[in-house]
């Protein structure tokens, strides 16, 4: 039996044991192949075969249910006003802490769930895209809070979304480049009309401001990805050195002089980078909007989940 846990807000979850949360796949089948993971898997990101198994396709079961129960409702609003438009995509968000693996996630979600026949179409974006340039985040003087709430076209992103809830063809989106740490300038990616968009990012749960709207107001569904903040902190500086190793050592990286600092050095300067920076934000910023979520997927030391919160209410 599942046990109803209450957190601190009132909000009434079901948190469920990973045994608990594996056994609610029912007859889920896994479309996923062991190289097709390896693409999708993030940088130092050890998730396997099981990991999906375990806690994906039961993921993706439950948003089909939510899918097809959105759609239900939608049409039934339309028939109510007699309207013979396209349903709207659905939308679902996707936070948590740098290097917690939400991206891993999103990517997961992005792949599995256009497997399934009711929704053959999802796109995907990240927040990353809708960040202000560098130029104007230095002339801001705010490049040191990049990913904080403030360095995001806010209104940007919402106007984007919006868009494509309102089932608006052809909405484009920057591009950003985690090599060059920057909006690529006149590049774009379109999204044409999903039956689900994914958008995925650091703040997506934020509040709006007063007599604003957020991009949270537009989700169907959200999840959190967590974990212990000493565990995260420690998957940072590990993926800082894999980075290190490979894409920061590339002639056209942002960050091409780490590649030259020694393990001691590169050590110090991600954790100093971890305090000051995504620790900070963190606790500020992305931490308090967890309870916000429609579902929490807890993980371990060893990144994987260990428990879910199902949101009841």
């Amino acid at each position: 039996m599942a046990t109803l846990a209450v957190v601190a807000d009132g909000d009434a979850y079901v948190e469920l044991s990973r045994e608990q949360w594996r056994d609610l796949r029912k007859n889920t089948p896994l479309t996923l192949t062991e190289a097709e993971l390896e693409e999708l898997r993030g940088v130092h990101d050890p998730i396997d075969l099981s990991e999906v198994t375990d806690i994906y396709l039961p993921l993706t079961r439950l948003l089909n249910l939510h899918f097809t129960g959105s759609r239900q409702r939608g049409a039934a609003v339309g028939a109510f006003l007699g309207e013979q438009d396209a349903p709207p995509p659905y939308v679902l968000g996707i936070a948590g802490s740098v290097a917690v693996g939400k991206s891993t996630t999103a990517r997961l979600l992005h792949t599995l769930l256009a497997r399934w026949p009711e929704h053959p179409r999802v796109d995907l974006i990240t927040t990353d895209s809708f960040l202000h340039p560098n130029k104007v985040l230095e002339e801001r003087g705010i490049m040191h809070r990049k990913g904080f709430p403030e360095s995001y076209d806010r209104r940007a992103l919402v106007s984007f979304v919006a868009d494509v809830k309102a089932g608006r063809p052809s909405v484009e989106a920057p591009v950003y480049s985690h090599l060059e740490y920057d909006i690529v300038p006149g590049a774009t990616h379109t999204v044409d009309r999903p039956d689900i968009l994914i958008v995925e990012g650091l703040n997506v749960l934020q509040p709006a401001p007063p007599d604003a709207l957020a991009v949270y107001d537009y989700f169907d569904y959200s999840i959190y990805v967590d974990a212990r903040m000493e565990d995260i902190r420690t998957w940072y500086v590990e993926r800082f050195h894999k980075l290190r190793r490979t894409a920061f050592s590339d002639p056209k990286s942002y960050f091409r002089h780490i590649a030259e600092l020694s393990y001691e050095e590169a050590t110090a300067f991600a954790e100093a980078v971890w305090r000051d920076v995504n620790e900070r934000n963190l606790v500020e910023n992305i931490a308090p909007t967890r309870r916000r979520a429609g579902l929490i997927l807890h993980k371990g030391s060893d990144h994987s989940v260990r428990a879910v919160r199902l949101r009841r209410t």
